[in-house]
């Protein structure tokens, strides 16, 4: 692929130069880039290489560039090479490469992009991880997208993935749940029930779960005690929520590997045993935390309680694990579970809401204690959507009932809207979800935008074919300077792709295909003003034939992005 084959071009350069003696053997190279300049008149790839070097080389960075472009120059692949500026070099790369490039992605296919990068690295993503209190709504899906979308990068890219979701069913939300789910029971069995009391869940998703426990337990629980139907209660209503949860999920495309739950956590002895091993090297102490500022004297009492040294990790108290009841807090339950997560992964990244971000300092500071600083550990915040309808916000609340479900969103909308939508953004940006936008067909839809571009491909791929004419690589030199700008375009795919990774950033593949499409939209339109840059030419059949392979392996690439978001490639439209 035409990045890592100049990649390796630069470092063939730079080894001529350490094996002439002009730079030290032992440079450190990984903060040497190879990227497209941000002026496409500057050429079609840059490098740093220079300027980054030069100093532990012991010479001017113009200097030294001078002797890259000497090296860069000789190359048949390289149709020019400059130095610009303190000591930028600009590439130009041959029209053969190009060509080279393109039939790489006939003979990739669905490949095309993938690579070996992160290959023997296994990676534990967990996102989503709503509490299971009702159906998912729109507050869960940006954050389902972004970790499932990330997971499918890190996978293409050589990772071994955990998709994982954690199951919060030990708090005291889920024993609300249990109770509300116990209302609905007793209205299967004939029961009038005329409002949910306060601070109950009131949505009738649980109207289900409570007609399946009067099937099968019958009047057994109706005038039971408390403490004798609550934990076969929290059971079923758990159980019967994930299950609508993997349903919404289904919906969006989204699949789990793994779905840990918080008390079988806790009854495993999990949270016990990191507690012992934080003990073990004085990270976790039984002291006193300072009082709470605004409250009396008659408001506080000094508790003894296991505390985490977070302020050794910057934080600005010591954190408890344990409440003074004996439960674990959640801060305790977190530290549990992931120490359990680091013990089947090199690397962990979760996927969080912005509203955890008080919490991000510390629990990377647990993680490090834990496994000794060998896990790598990524936190990624997601910020919330503001989902609009009639320009006027759309209110979510799961403890009233009133919320706009993914399934209901997806029902409207189409799943392809939903997940490409949720993409257009970096994630810790705030983003509106406007009803009306995400299914216009129009150039300020991206979705819309990008899949048309695929269905114009596939359209014309299908009407040439029609004319007798088909994709051929046998006139391909032919290709003038506008077609093979459409191949440096394709060809910054697979570089795309390992940036994104690497940055935890399943955005900037979206920005990469609207960018693309662009271009293509751009050279079919000259068509219309130019008719002898039109894709097909009745006239002319070898010309034509070379732009049809053109158009249909960018048409490959395009699909190869859409696949990594979980997005189809529209055949038509």
């Amino acid at each position: 692929m035409l990045f890592h084959i100049f990649q390796q071009h630069i470092d063939e350069a730079l080894d001529d130069l350490v094996a002439k003696g002009d730079l030290p053997a032992d440079l450190d190279r990984k903060n040497v880039t190879l990227e497209p300049p941000r002026d496409p008149s500057h050429g079609d790839l840059s490098t740093n290489a220079a300027m980054v070097l030069s100093k532990a080389a012991g010479e001017k960075s113009r200097d030294l560039a001078e002797k890259i472009v000497e090296k860069l120059t000789a190359l048949t692949d390289v149709k020019s090479a400059e130095m610009a500026g303190p000591g930028f070099i600009n590439l130009r790369v041959s029209d053969a490469v190009l060509i080279k490039e393109l039939q790489e992605i006939e003979a990739l296919g669905a490949d095309y992009g993938r690579s070996k990068k992160g290959q023997g690295v296994t990676v534990n993503v967990e996102y989503v991880s709503a509490n299971p209190t009702g159906p998912m709504h729109m507050g869960h899906c940006r954050g389902a997208v972004v970790g499932d979308a990330l997971a499918d990068l890190l996978e293409f890219i050589g990772h071994e993935v955990i998709r994982e979701y954690y199951v919060n069913d030990a708090g005291a939300q889920v024993d609300i749940l249990a109770e509300s789910t116990h209302i609905r029971y007793r209205e299967a069995l004939g029961e009038t029930i005329l409002e949910i009391p306060e601070g109950l869940y009131p949505g009738d998703y649980l109207k289900p779960v409570g007609w399946a426990l009067a099937q099968q337990y019958g009047d057994q629980y109706r005038d039971a005690p408390f403490d004798e139907w609550l934990p076969i209660f929290r059971k079923a209503a758990v159980a019967g929520m994930m299950d609508m949860i993997r349903a919404d999920l289904a919906m969006l495309g989204i699949k789990h590997d793994v779905f840990s739950s918080e008390a079988d956590l806790h009854e495993a002895g999990k949270a016990d045993a990191a507690e012992a091993e934080l003990r073990s090297r004085d990270l976790v102490y039984d002291g006193v935390l300072e009082k709470p500022k605004g409250k009396t004297i008659d408001d506080w009492e000094a508790v003894e309680l296991p505390l985490f040294r977070s302020t050794q990790f910057g934080d600005d108290q010591d954190r408890p694990i344990k409440k003074s009841n004996g439960r674990w807090t959640y801060f305790g339950g977190d530290l549990a579970y992931h120490f359990q997560k680091s013990q089947n992964a090199d690397e962990l990244i979760n996927i969080w809401g912005a509203d955890h971000s008080g919490t991000v300092k510390r629990i990377k500071a647990a993680v490090a204690a834990l496994t000794n600083g060998k896990t790598k550990f990524d936190i990624k915040l997601i910020q919330m959507v503001r989902l609009l309808r009639n320009g006027e916000p759309e209110k979510m609340s799961k403890r009233s009932g009133n919320f706009v479900t993914i399934a209901d969103m997806v029902e409207e909308v189409g799943k392809d809207a939903v997940r490409f939508t949720m993409l257009t953004r970096k994630a810790d940006a705030q983003m509106d979800f406007d009803f009306a936008k995400v299914t216009e067909a129009s150039r300020d839809n991206p979705v819309f935008y990008v899949q048309y571009a695929h269905a114009r491909i596939q359209s014309t791929l299908r009407k040439a074919a029609e004319e007798g004419v088909h994709p051929s690589a046998e006139h391909l030199a032919s290709l003038g300077p506008e077609e093979l700008d459409l191949i440096k375009q394709a060809a910054q795919f697979p570089r795309i792709v390992e940036s994104a990774a690497a940055s935890r950033e399943p955005h900037r593949v979206a920005f990469y295909l609207n960018d693309l499409a662009a271009a293509f939209h751009a050279f079919w339109n000259m068509g219309n003003d130019r008719p002898e840059l039109r894709i097909i030419m009745v006239n002319d059949p070898a010309m034509t034939s070379a732009r049809l392979f053109l158009v249909k392996y960018l048409g490959q690439v395009i699909k190869n992005g859409l696949a990594l978001m979980g997005v189809s490639a529209a055949d038509k439209m």
